[in-house]
């Protein structure tokens, strides 16, 4: 007598659903890292501090990587997306009622662990209910649809003229809005594949054996994304740059990498994903040393950024992509669950150096760690000798 909602849905409204939801919480994460650097560095707490706090968000997705599969195999996707969704809301719009460094680590927690368990429980709906076809279209799709969220999600910054809760209210309007897309969906369970318990160590080891160069990029893609959104701002107002050009620049960074994701991943299908990764990382090295020569130059700001950007904005995608080239099929997964890890890891090193560095070192030790570590993993490169596999 109840119209099945199978019936109702359809499959384009299912992956658009999904992929406002990406959209939007690329959007809030890419809002709250530099807006909350920006309002503690405004109430006078130290660089060190404040990149210690912004960690918490990515300890909150670090945890939740260990335990958010059993919930999706219990409660379904869209369950898990919506408890996501409303864990999410509810902290970012709680952080206009106190300063306490304590309640903001806390809210920021959770804004992890709902950012984890939506972002999980989406990226495994849309590749086990894709068509063979046209996975990879849509596993691009995804990372696109992060990626736009995130690059405007600073432009929230221009809101705080306005009051310092509108940034945080139209984040939550933003979320309240997918999530009305969401509860239209029906629910689905992802198949049991059943765990190879007796060779999870084994697997994990001979990932790294086999793997480490190519996985080195997810780590340095979480220590990159995390410290230009926490410690640039830092950096961008300690050089007399005003919170509006703060955010332009951080989204000249991500529309570079929107630019030429797919233009690098054509190029890494025709001459090789290790060549690329080290290309690109030499260049991105040699413009993070660039940037804080340019000063306060505007125009010379925008031009490195979207450069580096560009090269070393796919780098998360291109080293996934290279552990498929080098990995056999039946040890992938532990592969992702290493990425993710690896990404979490990268996330809290990025603003804890830098705020540090900011600190006791240098206004500009921020690029010269990210420089540093580009420069460092392309040499490693060189010491990397991949195994010869027929994964098609």
């Amino acid at each position: 007598m109840i119209l099945s909602p199978q019936r109702i849905i359809s499959p384009r409204y299912q992956l658009v659903s999904l992929l406002l939801v990406i959209i939007v919480a690329g959007l809030s994460q890419g809002l709250l890292l530099p807006l909350l650097s920006i309002l503690l560095e405004h109430y006078g707490v130290s660089a060190e501090t404040n990149g210690l706090n912004s960690t918490a968000l990515y300890i909150g997705i670090f945890f939740t990587m260990f335990i958010i599969e059993k919930p999706v195999m219990r409660y379904g996707y869209r369950t898990v997306i919506i408890a996501g969704i409303t864990l999410v809301t509810a902290a970012t719009v709680l952080f206009p009622l106190s300063h306490a460094l304590s309640f903001w680590f806390v809210l920021r927690l959770l804004v992890g662990i709902g950012d984890s368990a939506l972002h999980y429980a989406t990226q495994l709906w849309i590749v086990s209910s894709s068509p063979a076809d046209r996975r990879g279209r849509y596993i691009s799709l995804y990372g696109m649809a992060y990626g736009i969220g995130f690059s405007i999600g600073p432009l929230g910054i221009n809101l705080l003229p306005y009051g310092e809760a509108v940034p945080f209210i139209v984040s939550g309007v933003f979320f309240a809005v997918v999530l009305i897309l969401v509860l239209r969906l029906p629910n689905s369970y992802p198949e049991w594949a059943g765990k190879e318990i007796n060779q999870e160590g084994n697997r994990f080891i001979r990932t790294y054996r086999i793997a480490w160069f190519a996985l080195i990029p997810t780590f340095l893609y979480g220590f990159m994304e995390a410290s230009m959104n926490s410690n640039f701002p830092l950096y961008g107002l300690r050089i007399d740059l005003n919170q509006q050009w703060i955010s332009l620049l951080l989204l000249a960074f991500g529309v570079g990498t929107l630019v030429l994701q797919l233009p690098l991943g054509i190029w890494s299908d025709k001459v090789g994903r290790k060549p690329v990764l080290m290309v690109t990382g030499f260049i991105g090295s040699l413009l993070f040393f660039a940037i804080p020569a340019a000063g306060d130059h505007l125009v010379l700001l925008f031009v490195f950024f979207i450069c580096a950007g560009g090269v070393v904005g796919s780098f998360y995608s291109l080293g996934l992509a290279y552990c498929a080239d080098v990995l056999p099929r039946n040890i992938l997964p532990a592969a992702n669950v290493i990425a993710s890890i690896q990404f979490s890891i990268g996330s809290i090193t990025g603003p804890l150096l830098g705020g540090y560095g900011i600190r006791y070192v240098s206004i500009s030790s921020i690029f010269l760690f990210l420089g540093m570590a580009y420069l460092l993993f392309t040499l490693s490169g060189l010491a990397f000798r991949p195994r010869k596999l027929n994964n098609t």
